[in-house]
């Protein structure tokens, strides 16, 4: 029987409702004898998509890293495609995972979804509509309704934003229902990568899946097990680039946060180094069981018509700036690793062309052959493997926005942050300071390069249907004071080692 599904090209003419008439007879014409002659149904690709928690774009060895090991990472690097300017769009609140996680799955910006995923299809949803066996495993932190529409079935899933990596709570889905909930046999990132492997190996052959991995790893608590992280004690990484004591101005974002109450101020360079190690050990664990995971896929019968993506929801700052967490505009904390291997994807290449996290949903319904739902805001990334590096008509800026705090706009070279609150701006030149360490703006020479980037970002707003206004009549000063003493009060998931090496034994400033 032949396939009836449409080309991508075709998909997006039938995804036009302006002229739905138009689009089906070009299908009719186009598409069906196209598909007559093929003779055969298409195979659908398979989809494997591991996702990281609050991991920094630099720490893939392959990606320019001498100081971490990431032997599973690097080889699914070369021989797959590498999205090195791949970003979150922001966030409309200070756990910036629930927002990115709401427009990865939804293909829209978090102007235009709820975090809850309430009344848009998600991409496993869609998938699954459309004849996916749609398995999940790990975090989900948008709501038990949108978790439970989205995958048939799900093991060893924990509904939350952290937890202890040693005791997860989890429990399972089948059917809409969620059942035996309890605490995770193992560490989490192998409990996840377990249930991944073992649905890898009971998914039936012929019939195409997705399999959603949600490590919890490498946010915090930063536990690692000790095998993973004894190495980097021994030889501790080296400091950001960009590593400041404390930031230089008042971002809205720097005291009573949880993310940043995990070391004092001034940040010094041991604890911060500390900090990094146990960092760079999560993720070096992480990459282990991501290797157990693409091995367990290699020796299926699903391997070779599998698309593997690796990704994570944003970055972090571990030292950068100042700052420690995600609640920021810089590159280190909004840009994200992106890499993906599969049947037609080519090996070894990489791309610098701005993408974005909620580009996957219409990714994937391309490479799937379904058309996708109306209202998405993401494109498909196929153009930039498939076509010249950077297709005509692709992004040539990125446009952040984070709550009412801070906004972005950035073009291959020049980089602006406006922070309404306190009428401060950034202006960087990131062909000459990717690390965003000199400041230029009001400098003399830059003041018609600050105010065309200002024109541009009041359109990308325009655009995405932002309306925070970028002054304020009565600006708060921007300088902070961080010498009163304040009181730093652990979460309740950081073990006792943490709370005993980071918040008792030093300054509580």
């Amino acid at each position: 029987m032949p396939d009836p599904r449409p080309t991508p090209h075709l998909a997006r003419l039938l995804a036009n409702r302006a002229m739905p008439w138009v689009a089906l007879l070009a299908w009719m014409a186009l598409g069906l004898p196209r598909a007559i002659a093929n003779g055969s149904p298409r195979t659908r690709p398979s989809f494997l998509f591991l996702f990281a928690d609050d991991q920094r774009a630099d720490t893939v060895g392959a990606w320019g890293n001498p100081s971490i090991r990431t032997p599973s990472l690097d080889a699914l690097v070369r021989r797959g495609m590498s999205f090195r300017a791949n970003y979150c769009a922001g966030s409309n609140n200070g756990a910036v995972c629930i927002p990115s996680r709401a427009m990865l799955m939804s293909g829209r910006t978090w102007f235009r979804v709820e975090p809850s995923l309430a009344n848009v299809p998600t991409f496993p949803e869609w998938l699954g509509r459309h004849g996916y066996r749609t398995f999940a495993t790990g975090k989900w932190h948008n709501g038990r309704e949108s978790l439970a529409r989205s995958f048939r079935s799900g093991r060893s899933l924990f509904l939350g934003g952290m937890s202890d990596h040693a005791r997860t709570p989890v429990m399972d889905l089948d059917s809409g229902r969620f059942t035996h909930a309890r605490s995770a046999a193992a560490f989490s990132s192998e409990e996840f990568a377990n249930a991944a492997i073992d649905f890898i190996r009971s998914a039936p052959a012929g019939e195409p899946f997705l399999c959603y991995v949600a490590f919890t790893a490498p946010h915090d608590p930063r536990n690692p097990p000790a095998a993973a992280v004894l190495p980097y004690y021994r030889k501790r990484p080296p400091l950001p680039a960009n590593f400041l004591p404390q930031h230089p101005f008042d971002n809205g974002w720097m005291r009573n946060l949880r993310d940043e109450d995990l070391a004092p101020y001034p940040r010094t360079p041991e604890v911060i180094r500390d900090q990094l190690a146990e960092y760079y050990g999560l993720v070096t664990h992480l990459d282990a069981q991501v290797g157990r995971v693409l091995e367990a896929l290699a020796s299926s019968p699903h391997g070779a018509g599998t698309v593997v993506v690796y990704a994570a929801d944003h970055g972090l700052a571990l030292g950068s700036h100042g700052l420690l967490g995600k609640q920021s505009l810089y590159e280190h904390s909004m840009r994200c690793p992106l890499v993906m291997a599969g049947p037609g994807i080519p090996r070894g290449r990489s791309t610098s062309a701005f993408t974005f996290l909620l580009d996957l949903f219409p990714t994937f319904c391309d490479l799937a052959g379904v058309i996708p739902p109306t209202g998405i805001d993401g494109r498909s990334l196929r153009p930039l493997w498939s076509g010249p590096a950077k297709p005509p008509g692709w992004r040539d800026s990125v446009f952040l926005a984070f709550t009412d705090s801070m906004r972005s706009f950035r073009d291959e070279r020049w980089k602006l942050i406006v922070y309404p609150p306190t009428g401060t701006r950034q202006l960087f030149d990131l062909s000459r300071d990717p690390h965003e360490r000199r400041n230029l703006a009001g400098s003399p020479g830059h003041a018609s390069r600050e105010h065309a980037l200002l024109a541009r970002m009041r359109k990308a707003m325009a655009e995405a249907g932002d309306t925070l206004p970028l002054a304020k009549p009565a600006p708060r000063p921007a300088a902070i004071d961080l010498s009163t003493r304040y009181t730093r009060i652990p979460d309740r998931e950081q073990p006792a080692w943490i709370v005993e090496k980071y918040f008792r034994s030093t300054s509580s400033k």
